[in-house]
């Protein structure tokens, strides 16, 4: 006997209404990656935030212990899909989502938009040089 087939889920991005498969346990910001959708992203461990998308419907678990959202903010329906997993049918709202395929010609890869310049000031602290 083979196997029964991986139950696969049903992604939806809005505004936008672009839809993709995801398997149960596979990271929401990969699934969309691999179907040619970027969710804006930096870490990819649950930590800083920057793919924080609400979700509209469906059900997800994290791999993490402890993702990097306050009590409030999930209560609110804000997950991170850099480290969510779909246990259901999904519907994101991520306006900022791009689709990295061309409408112009299907299966093709576009180029990548060149990411926006990071300001790092606020990633550290300036250091005084020691004085003599």
């Amino acid at each position: 006997m083979s196997a029964p087939p991986e139950t696969l889920h049903r992604i939806r991005i809005e505004p936008q209404g672009w839809e993709f498969s995801s398997p149960p346990g596979q990271r929401l910001l990969l699934a969309a990656l691999q179907a040619g959708y970027r969710l804006p992203h930096s870490c990819r461990n649950g930590t800083c935030r920057a793919c924080m998308t609400r979700l509209l419907e469906g059900r997800i678990d994290y791999q993490v212990e402890w993702p990097g959202l306050l009590r409030e903010e999930k209560e609110e329906g804000w997950i991170l899909p850099c480290v969510a997993c779909a246990r259901s049918d999904l519907r994101l709202d991520a306006p900022q989502a791009v689709a990295l395929q061309s409408e112009a010609s299907p299966g093709t890869l576009a180029p990548s938009p060149s990411p926006a310049p990071v300001d790092k000031s606020v990633h550290s602290l300036p250091i005084d040089a020691p004085s003599d």
